[in-house]
């Protein structure tokens, strides 16, 4: 261990183990009461909160922003300690070395805020970082190693939110997690399960990631086992005290950078001064008008704003739709407004300050009526084509980029009325399976277009560029009723499938009298402009014979969401909703 970085772990170990020997016991009893399922699927009642909530992808990042919350923080220094414990307890789905997006209410302001913390390319690459020759590498070449690491924006996100918004001192915000780190967490259903499954290919082909994710008999982490990450209580401890600047600049800065270029299979790019250099964004929100509301998402680098938003306009100007989960009609419909998405998805959308992406356009009324009248009510059209909205040029291709569905999703309402929506990733399951520091970093630039150009020459909107974020699906929502106070919050996990669930998710809660917890545990279609895919183990399969009737092309399948979400009840208070597909927790005030 040749670093500064790793000679610092090594000392803090031993002054911190000498402090805390005697509550270690305690701490791990402690969290073997935590309640788990048997499976990765729960039953999960309506929590009610009457001054603040949580909802997050594991009991303990609830726990921790909670924690914070009744200490005096805002949403925004919950939004810290919930990431910093995901980190630890989510390490397949998220953490401080991938990225996010984050819409942050401020409700004195009456403020919507968007702070983008994509990562970005490293600035030796070029849209050549995929090919070889002609030909574009395979998707499992790319994903291990370093070759596909971006540089990590999630922790100056967070920063910058911190900054505007929070109250508590940024040291105290991962206190949770540094000491959760240093005594362990019981290791969850679905974790196991994940490493058992070999979903990554390279999970036990590095040194760092093997000896962390499998017992020495090389067999996965039991349910239940007791994992501690000493090395990552340093890296926080190292944030906590130095600010974001411990990150990006440092002993741990290098300490990433050569993890990444020395990788002997699969070298990357990303270097010291790409990791100095980051910068968050702060962007403006997307709104649209919905039946009564003001509907709220990302805008680009991520698609998921606009293609949500278009799905709920297409299908807001089909007369006498009943919108409910066991309509056939409505389940149609669904899908070709999901077509005409995401086929202006895959040509126009990508990061927006290096292609001009026709936003206002994809978004403009005549253009949707234009669209929707392309939706045919009895049958399935089969695959839809891009539009041309106003402002573009027909001279873009479409986009082939695979997206995975290992991504957390998290809301907190406090008592101010702030509140945020966030989704976080790390990309594939476990992301590069490179392990610095006690933490995975991604692969997000596998989200690049691997192909730059289609055979006639014409340039890819997301293909690879140095200092480029790349096109994600991630949708993290608000809505507000009309005298523009917030309502709901909502966002889910799942890749590309992200679009489908969030859009199903919102069209329920603002068209029917279900609960919010009864809305996020709907079984879900999803249509990608392809297959038409149905929930497996769910009432859905139900609807395989009238669609296929109608002309879909039907496939059963897990379509395994995170939603997570908050409401706002007529009585006053916040009503959670946590997706059962996974091991979330709602925790109320």
């Amino acid at each position: 261990m040749e670093f500064p970085y790793y000679r610092g772990l090594l000392r803090y170990a031993f002054w911190l183990g000498l402090g805390c020997l005697f509550s270690a016991q305690l701490s791990a009893v402690e969290e073997n009461l935590a309640p788990e399922s048997a499976t990765g699927i729960q039953t999960h009642s309506t929590v009610i909160g009457h001054q603040a909530l949580v909802v997050s992808a594991h009991p303990l990042a609830s726990r921790a922003g909670m924690s914070i919350l009744r200490q005096g923080g805002t949403a925004a220094d919950a939004a810290v300690a919930i990431q910093a414990m995901l980190t630890l307890v989510e390490p397949q789905s998220s953490g401080i070395g991938g990225g996010g997006f984050m819409l942050y209410w401020d409700a004195e302001k009456q403020m919507l805020n968007a702070y983008d913390g994509r990562e970005t390319a490293p600035a030796t690459v070029d849209e050549s970082l995929f090919m070889q020759g002609d030909t574009p590498v395979s998707w499992q070449t790319a994903l291990v190693g370093g070759r596909a690491v971006g540089v990590p924006g999630v922790v100056r996100m967070l920063d910058m939110a911190h900054r505007q918004h929070g109250k508590q001192p940024w040291k105290n915000l991962f206190q949770p997690a540094i000491h959760q780190a240093h005594f362990g967490f019981s290791v969850t259903p679905r974790l196991h399960k994940l490493i058992a499954s070999g979903i990554n290919p390279g999970l036990n082909r590095y040194e760092a990631s093997r000896e962390y994710f499998y017992l020495p008999d090389g067999s996965p982490l039991p349910v239940g086992y007791l994992r501690k990450n000493p090395a990552l209580a340093y890296s926080l401890t190292e944030i906590a005290n130095r600010g974001a600047d411990a990150f990006y600049t440092g002993p741990l800065a290098a300490a990433i950078s050569k993890a990444v270029q020395t990788v002997p299979d699969n070298p990357g790019h990303l270097s010291n001064e790409d990791l100095s250099n980051y910068k968050a964004v702060r962007r403006s929100a997307l709104c649209q008008p919905y039946l009564a509301y003001r509907v709220c998402g990302f805008p680009p680098p991520t698609s998921g704003g606009i293609a949500v938003l278009q799905i709920l306009k297409l299908l807001e100007q089909v007369k006498g739709l009943t919108v409910a989960p066991d309509n056939p009609r409505f389940n149609h419909l669904f899908t070709q407004a999901s077509r005409l998405a995401f086929a202006d998805r895959q040509r126009y959308l990508a990061d927006s300050d290096f292609v001009p992406v026709p936003v206002a356009g994809l978004l403009n009324t005549d253009y949707l009526k234009q669209r929707a009248a392309l939706m045919n009510p009895n049958f399935d059209d089969g695959t839809a084509q891009a539009g041309q909205p106003p402002g573009t040029s027909p001279d873009w291709q479409d986009s082939l980029s695979p997206e995975q569905p290992s991504t957390s999703h998290f809301v907190v309402v406090d008592q101010w009325g702030n509140a945020m929506s966030m989704t976080s990733s790390i990309e594939m399951a476990f992301g590069s399976t490179l392990m610095v520091g006690g933490f995975l970093l991604n692969n997000q630039l596998t989200d690049f277009s691997f192909t730059p150009r289609d055979r006639e020459g014409k340039w890819v909107a997301n293909r690879v560029q140095p200092g480029k974020r790349p096109r994600s699906s991630m949708a993290p929502f608000m809505v507000f009723d009309q005298n523009n106070q917030l309502y709901a919050a909502v966002g889910s996990p799942g890749g590309s499938r992200i679009i489908s669930y969030v859009a199903q998710s919102l069209l329920l809660m603002l068209n029917t009298p279900l609960s919010l917890q009864e809305v996020v545990s709907q079984p879900h279609i999803s249509n990608r402009n392809g297959q038409t895919e149905l929930e497996a183990d769910t009432s859905a399969v139900n609807w395989q014979s009238v669609l296929e009737e109608m002309g879909h092309d039907v496939k059963i399948r897990d379509l395994n969401s995170g939603l997570h979400a908050f409401r706002r009840l007529p009585q006053g208070g916040w009503e959670s909703g946590v997706d059962p597909r996974r091991e979330g927790r709602a925790i109320s005030e």
